[in-house]
């Protein structure tokens, strides 16, 4: 069956005409699509025979809630989607007093293998298709009855392990007919992937690029993050610099404090260091205490922050949403996906 919801205006455009339709039925199709309808029934406006035929050789992917957590401390929205494999991801709506952002998945599981993450644990599993990225947004918006004004790729997975597919989400996101959400509104996070960096800059969009930096010196990175390896701490930042020389665009650097591992205060000087000559803003995270994770929350926050700001770096800390229901990347999947392999045990058992 066909991924309708993944192809563009255009590419609609051609496929029905491909059917013996006219062109403007294209746009009618996406429209609805972009609603959120779920069924080609509920496109009124099209011949009965031609919803018929859509049926017949296309599916409009439609995810549904598997679990929902509500934040009693700050309204923030955890969901479990179930997607039409049966397989699970997370999406995050939080509430800012600039508008509603929304944290979305860009694949089912990770390969990355950072260590202080939940959403690495079991592996990747799959890449998203670009239907299943637009319903996250979409859907989120359909069930909590509010605009999505703001889009961060920072949920499970590592968008530039899956390029194509995350392009062509965004191209479908940004589509005035659809929920015309703009580039400038759009964040991307990367845990380092160079040649991604790369392409990325070629292109030029005017989306914010988060990298997840977590450590400025390679040997401690490479002990937390897998990724070093592959592209160490210099090749990293020589790719920041040229994303920055090509796109003009102020790079934002993640940064999870961890107890003794890299709230050091030469670890700081190294990031202003490495970091001179363009702009860039580092954003510190207080760590989400991972039960599987042998790293803790750092009690060193404030200084660390002071230290960078006294080399002129921007230093802002993450203010912590939904604390109180698994908020961070990959813990209610995790925890679904323990409760299933529990149940199995206890069939097994009787």
């Amino acid at each position: 069956m066909i991924d309708i919801k993944s192809m563009t205006q255009e590419q609609l455009a051609s496929f029905l005409r491909e059917m013996g339709e006219p062109a403007f039925r294209g746009k009618q199709v996406f429209t609805w699509l972009h609603r959120g309808v779920t069924s080609f029934d509920e496109m009124s406006n099209l011949p009965k025979a031609l919803r018929q035929k859509l049926a017949e050789s296309c599916r409009i992917t439609a995810p549904t809630v598997a679990r929902k957590q509500i934040s009693a401390l700050d309204g923030t929205v955890k969901y479990l989607w179930r997607l039409w494999d049966g397989n699970c991801i997370e999406t995050v709506l939080m509430r800012y007093h600039h508008g509603n952002t929304v944290c979305i998945s860009s694949q089912v599981g990770c390969r990355m293998g950072c260590a202080f993450c939940a959403s690495t644990i079991a592996g990747k599993v799959r890449d998203l298709a670009p239907s299943e990225m637009l319903d996250q947004v979409l859907f989120t918006q359909l069930d909590a009855g509010v605009e999505i004004s703001n889009i961060v790729l920072m949920g499970i997975g590592e968008p530039l392990d899956n390029f194509d597919n995350v392009l062509a989400f965004l191209d479908l996101v940004n589509h005035p007919d659809g929920l015309n959400i703009g580039m400038r509104h759009i964040s991307l996070s990367t845990c380092g992937i160079v040649p991604g960096i790369d392409a990325l800059a070629d292109l030029r969009l005017q989306l914010t690029l988060s990298v997840s930096l977590h450590a400025p010196d390679s040997e401690t990175r490479s002990r937390i993050m897998p990724v070093n390896r592959a592209y160490d701490v210099e090749q990293l930042f020589a790719a920041c610099h040229r994303y920055f020389q090509k796109t003009g665009r102020r790079i934002s650097f993640e940064y999870a404090m961890i107890d003794g591992v890299n709230d050091h205060d030469w670890q700081a000087d190294l990031i202003a260091q490495r970091i001179r000559g363009m702009p860039g803003h580092v954003n510190l995270i207080p760590l989400n205490d991972v039960v599987e994770s042998p790293f803790k929350p750092s009690r060193r926050l404030a200084a660390f922050q002071k230290r960078l700001e006294s080399h002129g770096v921007t230093a802002t800390v993450r203010r912590s949403l939904g604390g109180d229901i698994d908020a961070s990347c990959g813990q209610l999947r995790r925890k679904a996906m323990e409760e299933k392999e529990g149940a199995h045990e206890d069939l097994g058992n009787h």
